[in-house]
């Protein structure tokens, strides 16, 4: 089986050229999108958002001895596609194995692979959609390359990975070279870094996207996304969090991607937070010397008049939102 063609990752000392900027959502510093499981995506559920920030195809393999063929993929997605036209669909492509498995351990099914790709393609044709790809457990800014090599061969013009390992956030700078945007899963990237087991037991708050450690590497990812001028997205549970929403968008992150029932708390504690505030309060966040961070942001953003209440939500403080307002 014919495998991807290795690349050298620029070496560290070399300077690299600028990109051009990205353009704005609309008004939004911070776009919120949905998060997507399964093949139902309700048009009207998607009108919440400013559009899919992660789109999950395992569905379409799990119980299956081989790979969907590309015909059937194509119709799939074309449905999907099709009930959001107009907003911009990140779709992550099958996880290759169980584990710690990316690009480098699906080259023995690279057939399938392209396959994916191919029929991602097609429907984004058919349907006119704005459609990213990104693949999951990328590690080296080698593996990033690779697979977006791959995926622009298909004739897909966004292509990404997702960072839920310390590796590829240690390395953000030289990995969003290598791509048109990186989505972090808060959630991995925590027990990756925590050396959590979900088998086994451990302490409470251990796996937390607050820890101080996971959010420094949150931060180093939005950093060399605001220098290369490259997309960060962040998904996962947390991200439900509106306190933790003020941090990430203090980060440097530039979108968020969760379920719909979360985004209108989300999009009101931004809209009542300056980019200021919140980087002020990502500083916070980051000094601490635990996951009280929370509570630290939490009393912070409420001795300024415009924290989040009980639960999350905003409360008090400015009428003017500078964040997270919907794209027009």
């Amino acid at each position: 089986m014919a495998h991807i063609a290795p690349r050298s990752a620029p070496a560290p000392a070399s300077p690299r050229p600028p990109r051009a900027p990205v353009p704005a959502a609309g008004s939004s510093a911070v776009r919120l999108l949905l998060d997507i499981s399964g093949d139902v995506l309700e048009p009207a559920c998607a009108d919440e958002a400013d559009g899919v920030g992660l789109l999950r195809t395992d569905f379409l393999f799990h119980g299956r001895a081989e790979p969907p063929a590309r015909e059937e993929q194509t119709a799939a997605y074309t449905r999907m596609f099709a009930a959001v036209t107009g907003r911009a669909v990140t779709v992550r492509v099958l996880n290759a194995g169980a584990g710690v498995a990316g690009p480098a351990a699906a080259r023995p099914r690279r057939a399938a692979l392209v396959d994916q790709l191919a029929a991602l393609a097609a429907a984004a044709a058919r349907t006119g959609a704005d459609v990213g790809v990104m693949a999951p457990m990328v590690s080296t800014p080698e593996e990033a390359g690779e697979f977006a090599d791959l995926a622009r061969s298909q004739g897909l013009t966004r292509a990404g990975v997702m960072v839920q390992v310390p590796a590829a956030a240690l390395l953000a700078d030289r990995l969003l070279y290598e791509v048109d945007f990186v989505t972090v899963c808060a959630t991995d990237l925590a027990r990756y870094t925590m050396a959590v087991d979900r088998a086994a037991d451990f302490p409470p708050g251990l796996l937390d996207p607050w820890q101080p450690a996971v959010l420094s590497l949150i931060g180093s990812v939005g950093l060399a996304g605001q220098s290369l001028q490259i997309p960060v997205g962040v998904c996962g549970d947390a991200v439900t969090d509106p306190l933790l929403a003020l941090v990430l968008a203090g980060l440097g992150v530039t979108s968020l991607s969760m379920a719909a029932p979360a985004l209108p708390a989300v999009r009101d504690a931004l809209g009542r937070h300056t980019p200021e505030e919140c980087r002020s309060l990502a500083g916070l966040a980051l000094g601490a010397g635990s996951a009280r961070a929370r509570e630290a942001v939490r009393a912070a953003a409420r001795s300024r008049g415009t924290g989040a209440g009980p639960g999350g939500s905003a409360a008090g403080g400015r009428p003017a939102a500078r964040w997270g307002r919907r794209a027009p």
